[in-house]
């Protein structure tokens, strides 16, 4: 009887020889997977697209920070930086100091000249995310491939933001020293 259960059913089972050439397949294209390399980190055509938001609180927050990257990021108007930052601005850059002042300062010896303020950021931006008070900003970056310097590769550098009362009052993102 069960010689008889599995002839029945022998049209269901897999044939194995026609599986090995597929796992031969899978574990080539597998194995060469890190050859392909990443796919890019790339920016959008148009960042102020990524501004637009149906809570305007959260709409005007990120236009403040796009703002905050056409006037004083890229244009180096240091003149601008207490429309954007409060006072007491932290600062969890290792390489910065807190307070708005400090940053003006800095902007003030490593770009002396204010350069035109464009209508629209340079900057490429992948996404800009806001919750409650926090604002994220993702862009691409490039770096020499370290295993082989004369190639470059991209990665995801980040600036988060914390707004209050319509000014930043905290700055994170993943500079190093």
């Amino acid at each position: 009887q069960c010689s008889a259960v599995a002839d029945s059913h022998a049209s269901e089972y897999i044939n194995l020889d026609k599986i090995r050439p597929m796992k031969l397949f899978l574990a080539a294209l597998i194995a060469c997977l890190p050859l392909l390399g990443q796919t890019p980190v790339t920016g959008v055509d148009d960042p102020e697209s990524l501004v637009k938001s149906k809570d305007k609180k959260l709409e005007a927050n990120k236009q403040l920070i796009l703002d905050l990257f056409r006037e004083v990021l890229e244009a180096h108007h240091t003149e601008l930086i207490t429309k954007y930052l409060a006072p007491d601005f932290i600062q969890h850059n290792p390489s910065a100091t807190n307070g708005a002042d400090a940053l003006a300062a800095y902007f003030k010896q490593r770009f002396p000249q204010p350069l035109p303020i464009e209508s629209r950021v340079k900057r490429k931006i992948v996404s800009i995310t806001a919750e409650g008070d926090m604002v994220v900003v993702i862009y691409p970056q490039e770096f020499p491939d370290p295993k082989d310097p004369s190639k470059k590769y991209t990665t995801a550098g980040f600036d988060a933001y914390r707004i209050k009362d319509g000014k930043v009052v905290e700055h994170w993102d993943n500079a190093r020293k």
